[in-house]
């Protein structure tokens, strides 16, 4: 997937102007790449457009007109998105209870596993690759990074559609599934383009 590059980024009078249409449009977007998978977890899965908006976005809120800044920003966020034969998401712990966050989440302890969180291609498991150091034996984020690899048979059965996807957590206080399909699984097969 390509990179974001910094000559496609507009200053933040350029954004401001810009902005209500092409946040209309990521919202648009992310509603076709958004997988909820039970009642406190969701899936955003990242791709080219999802990347600039939250680099804009950071300028915006940050105030960033500095070169070396605005780098950071590109390079920083461009880890999240997949290479070639990946998927790549933003996994999102969502604990409606605010009074009761850092109690809810120590529940998915050890939850940011390939064991725990994977991908299922017909009868084959796909284990998520989680981004390091975003937990430890007593605390986890509540937003993850996780990659999904393909080899490329199992590439063409997603893009295919020719075998049932299912997104999975098999944590043992957290068990729920969701099945990739339809304009979801329509629009994540554009990834691998």
């Amino acid at each position: 997937m390509n990179k974001v590059v910094s000559s496609e980024l507009k200053d933040i009078a350029q954004y401001e102007k810009a902005r209500p249409e092409f946040r209309r449009h990521i919202i648009e977007l992310k509603k076709r790449r958004r997988v909820p998978v039970g009642p406190e977890m969701t899936f955003v899965f990242e791709n080219h457009d999802t990347v600039l908006f939250q680099i804009q976005e950071m300028m915006r809120a940050e105030r960033l007109v500095d070169d070396a800044a605005i780098q950071h920003e590109i390079d920083t966020y461009n880890q999240l998105l997949p290479d070639q034969n990946e998927l790549a998401a933003t996994m999102l712990i969502e604990l409606s209870d605010a009074g009761r966050v850092r109690e809810g989440i120590t529940k998915f302890l050890g939850a940011n596993t390939g064991e725990c969180v994977y991908l299922q291609v017909g009868d084959e498991k796909l284990p998520g690759v989680f981004e390091a150091g975003q937990s430890d034996d007593r605390r986890i984020s509540a937003v993850q990074y996780v990659r999904f690899k393909f080899s490329d048979g199992q590439r063409e059965a997603f893009t295919s559609g020719g075998k049932p996807v299912r997104l999975v957590i098999n944590h043992p206080n957290y068990r729920h599934e969701a099945l990739i399909e339809g304009a979801v699984r329509e629009e994540l097969s554009r990834d691998f383009a």
